[in-house]
């Protein structure tokens, strides 16, 4: 699917680095170091944007940051060198990786979810690329649980995605996951319920026995 994005189309990256900063110093620094910290082996982190995560990944980690957008794929491609772990970025969309089947251990995703055209195809995506058993962990806003929050963003979310280049409002990011056949270990919630910490395992294809006789 050409032209399906995981960032907004119309975003400036120097301008989105800029309007994040205050809050990449504050909480999100530390979501992220500990999302970084799940990641072993070699990670396929999507929706990278412009590399705010690549910062937290450890030395001797190797990485391939997918991002959809030339913009915002060059400024990760700069913040790549500045990362102590082993980064290729490379251009691309969530529903259709350009990789291998069992290509990675890990897979990295935040706050890109949002944004993804087709959740469920990513998400098989995913489960395409990682081994069995590999390991998923995401930081992503989503559809609250409680109301009236979750009608708020219900009725927000179509006018939200048309100025903010898709982002949805209303993803049950969590509940996609566990219908893509992911086994959820770990969930952590911030923001009252708003954000959220998943850490899931890949479900390892059960296969029928040979028919003897």
């Amino acid at each position: 699917m050409t032209g399906l994005n995981t960032t907004p189309p119309w975003a400036r990256a120097a301008a989105y680095d800029a309007l994040m900063w205050p809050f990449e110093r504050t909480a999100l620094g530390a979501w992220r170091r500990r999302l970084a910290a799940h990641a072993s082996g070699r990670v396929l982190e999507v929706g990278t944007g412009t590399g705010s995560q690549l910062r937290w990944y450890a030395a001797g980690a190797e990485v391939t940051a997918l991002e959809p957008h030339p913009g915002m794929a060059a400024r990760a491609r700069r913040a790549a060198m500045r990362s102590e772990a082993s980064v290729k970025v490379v251009e691309g969309v969530a529903e259709h990786l350009p990789f291998a089947d069992a290509s990675f251990e890990t897979a990295v995703t935040s706050f890109s979810f949002c944004t993804v055209a087709d959740p469920a195809a990513a998400l098989g995506e995913l489960r395409r690329v990682l081994i069995p058993d590999g390991c998923v962990v995401m930081l992503e806003h989503v559809h609250l649980s409680w109301q009236p929050g979750r009608r708020l963003q219900s009725l927000a979310a179509p006018a939200w995605a048309a100025v903010a280049g898709g982002c949805r409002l209303d993803r049950d990011t969590g509940r996609f996951v566990r219908e893509a056949g992911f086994l959820v270990l770990q969930e952590r919630s911030h923001v009252f319920g708003w954000i959220v910490e998943i850490e899931a395992r890949s479900l390892v294809r059960l296969r029928r026995p040979p028919i003897s006789g």
